[in-house]
């Protein structure tokens, strides 16, 4: 009998979660049910939460997650995947889809018990996006198109309302383009290497093979010939003597090869000769080969293998928390409300915006016969006929952004010391607020340097005399005000850190850019924005006395390029009083500070907008407000 204090769901969860481990094949996993999106990180797996009630809908959301995901870990290895990954954005959405698919095949194959759970899951899913009210094919989402068909081809089976529309609408475009290159998943569907050359050859069919970047398999097959061409000419070349009738000799008189091979004085090498090799005194090294050097040093920019740092040992990346009291920041927070308490009900109003025009995008859709929500007035009639009738309630179920992460980088020299640091720290506190609200989440980070006139860089340049043009010379300081895993009330005062007296000092924009693309290119996000806020080109004079004048604003060009090149990570800026169009691609300049909100909620609103056009409208063009 069931205790009153006991949830009636426990036993299917634990069971579940045993079930789960046996199919993935890996009983260290951690599986454990929550509200956040399922999924998988090392060794914890997150399933859908399962209430008290345990509905039909949960406990097959729940099985068809478990089913996923154990097989995907099952059937899927990383680094065979890493290794023909695309780099382009639509490349990779399609790569990513066929290997699930892959995956749930497999599944269905071997264990086909699984293949129900996982339709269960499918549908679900595709009830959630309103994939079965799509009537054009440019409104359907090509990626899962294509895993839809890779699942439905390999096992055969019927795919679940809404996902069946989605397939369909692309299936003649996918099988005109590519029906010889699937003509072979069935060979290939257990080899995952084989079957990754195959999608990647559906990428190119479909008209994509521009974004898959070069071929993962070349550099091997070009390392075998360049082997087996220094095999041919190992075997071409004479022997080392240089004397081309050695051989000649060795036919002519064996007995005296034979005397010289069991000479013991040539056969064996003395203990002494061994110790002066050891020692190295005086010993020569044999012709063709050069001594041992050690590797060269990494480059400090990947951007530009010829920017120089003087000495990196007094740069620090710090918490903000970090660099002052938790009283202090309380109150230097309190302090930038006061600062902006006439400009709050306007940013507030813009944030209100942002948000409706964020959320108009996500798909709505209702859940009725509830037991608790919103009171279902459509269905009164009902119990006003049979006051017997319960009472019947609906809830609201909205679709998630795609697994996105903004990061905001503020420029905290100390020309935005004032009016624009206090705007942009409101703006950024309003904004993480506002995408937290919508399941987007927020990084925000700043960048400065320790002290004025270099610090201790320049101090020790000083002392070890002087070096002839030494690179970068001033300790940087890049901060972390708000992670992107951090909620917004946690790190609320931090913001309050840029009102410091003596906090902002030089900007160096292109490293703390490098910075930040290194800290989102690790996340596990699929979509990731980074928004650079700056009032000009990069100053440093201890730096820029001593090289080149544009040494700074160079390597910002090449880490932009190198941003915009790779498109891991979709990159705008808006430039406060200066024009920042001439070293970005997407980029607006605003020549008042309160102009900044605004600025910030456009861009970031047209980053989300469905519509192609209207981005391109306000992402595609250059322009000044």
């Amino acid at each position: 009998m069931t205790k009153p204090n006991d949830n009636p769901a426990d036993p299917f969860k634990k069971a579940l979660a045993e079930a789960t481990k046996a199919m993935a094949d890996d009983f260290d996993l951690s599986v454990s049910y929550s509200v956040d999106p399922a999924g998988v990180s090392g060794d914890n797996m997150r399933l859908p939460q399962v209430s008290r009630r345990m509905t039909r809908e949960e406990v097959l959301l729940a099985r068809g997650t478990a089913d996923a995901l154990a097989l995907h870990r099952r059937y899927h290895d990383n680094a065979t995947h890493a290794k023909y990954a695309p780099p382009g954005d639509m490349a990779r959405e399609l790569y990513e889809a066929m290997e699930t698919a892959r995956c749930e095949a497999m599944g269905a194959r071997d264990m086909p018990g699984t293949a129900g759970n996982i339709d269960a899951k499918i549908g679900y899913e595709a009830s959630r996006q309103g994939f079965a009210s799509i009537t054009q094919a440019s409104e359907a989402p090509l990626p899962v198109a294509a895993g839809y068909l890779i699942r439905h081809l390999a096992t055969g089976r019927d795919l679940p309302e809404g996902a069946d529309n989605v397939m369909e609408l692309w299936r003649g475009f996918m099988e005109q383009k590519a029906s010889d290159t699937l003509e072979n998943l069935d060979d290939v569907l257990a080899d995952q290497s084989a079957f990754a050359k195959l999608a990647r050859q559906v990428i190119t069919d479909l008209g994509y093979g521009d974004q898959l970047g070069e071929d993962p398999d070349g550099e091997d097959e070009e390392a075998e010939d360049d082997g087996q061409e220094d095999g041919e000419q190992d075997e071409e070349q004479p022997d080392s003597s240089g004397n081309e009738d050695d051989g000649e000799e060795a036919e002519a008189d064996p007995e005296q090869t034979q005397e010289q091979t069991q000479d013991p004085t040539q056969a064996q090498v003395s203990l002494d000769d061994l110790a002066d090799q050891e020692q190295g005194d005086e010993t020569e090294m044999p012709d063709g080969e050069a001594p041992l050097e050690p590797p060269a040093p990494q480059p400090i920019s990947e951007a530009d293998p010829d920017y120089a740092v003087y000495i990196q040992d007094f740069d620090e990346e710090v918490l903000a928390e970090e660099l002052a009291e938790p009283q202090e920041l309380e109150r230097l927070r309190a302090y930038l409300d006061q600062q902006l308490e006439p400009l709050k009900g306007a940013v507030s109003r813009l944030a209100n915006k942002l948000q409706r025009r964020l959320q108009a995008q996500q798909n709505r859709s209702w859940e009725f016969d509830r037991e608790e929500g919103i009171l279902d007035a459509g269905r009164l009639a009902r119990v006003v006929a049979n006051p017997t009738t319960p009472l019947s309630f609906k809830v609201e179920k909205d679709t998630e952004f795609r697994d996105t992460v903004v990061t905001l980088l503020l420029d905290n020299s100390g020309s935005m010391r004032g009016r624009p640091i206090s705007i942009a720290a409101i703006c950024a506190d309003v904004l993480a607020r506002t995408l937290e609200r919508c399941n987007v989440k927020v990084e925000i980070l700043g960048f400065t340097t320790k002290l004025w006139k270099g610090g201790n860089s320049r101090e020790t340049w000083l002392n070890a005399g002087r070096e002839q043009q030494p690179g970068r010379l001033n300790d940087l300081r890049h901060i972390i005000y708000k992670g992107a895993d951090a909620p917004w009330r946690r790190t609320r005062d931090n913001l309050g850190l840029m009102m410091k007296e003596g906090l902002l000092k030089e900007n160096i924009d292109g490293e703390a850019l490098e910075w930040a693309h290194r800290r989102m290119v690790a996340r596990p996000e699929a979509r990731k924005i980074l928004m650079v806020i700056s009032d000009g080109a990069p100053v440093d004079d201890s730096t820029l006395s001593v090289n080149p004048a544009n040494y700074l604003e160079k390597h910002l060009r090449d880490v932009i390029a190198m941003v915009e090149k790779r498109k891991q990570v979709e990159l705008l800026a808006i430039g406060i009083g200066h024009d920042v169009t001439r070293y970005y691609d997407r980029a607006v300049t605003i020549t008042d500070v309160d102009q900044l909100a605004g600025a910030m909620t456009e861009q970031l609103a047209a980053l989300f907008d469905s519509d192609p056009r209207a981005r391109a409208r306000v992402m595609g063009i250059k322009r000044a407000s």
